[in-house]
């Protein structure tokens, strides 16, 4: 199956599934920001490619801000979720986590790791 055939809200669902097993805390406002970079992400791989000039804009037009501010509020999210999260789910996805003494994985890395996964998630269904 496609990305594309998959309903939005459907595909929504599946992403919050998996940052909810992260740990990406839902009251903060980067968990929506970030919610919806991994699914604009998944239906088009090319704009974790440029993240500054396609993928913030995008995500702040939609939720009326700054990409600044979606800069920061996605990179809150990751790095709380890095601090406090599952540390299994973190070594399944990424091959490490913060206890292996590794950084956080970048804003994009995250971003295209989760949008990765759910791509081929969808293809396997």
């Amino acid at each position: 199956m496609d990305i594309s055939a998959l309903e939005d809200y459907k595909l929504e669902r599946y992403v919050t599934d998996i940052m909810l097993d992260i740990g990406v805390p839902a009251h903060l406002k980067g968990y929506h920001y970030l919610r919806e970079a991994i699914v604009l992400s998944g239906k088009n791989m090319e704009v974790v490619s440029s993240v500054t000039k396609l993928l913030y804009p995008t995500v702040a037009k939609r939720f009326k801000t700054t990409d600044q501010k979606v800069e920061r509020a996605i990179r809150n999210a990751i790095e709380v979720s890095w601090e406090r999260g599952n540390e299994e789910t973190f070594e399944r996805m990424f091959g490490y986590s913060a206890s292996s003494g590794k950084m956080r994985p970048t804003n994009s890395e995250y971003i295209a790791r989760i949008a990765d996964k759910v791509r081929l998630d969808v293809k396997a269904m």
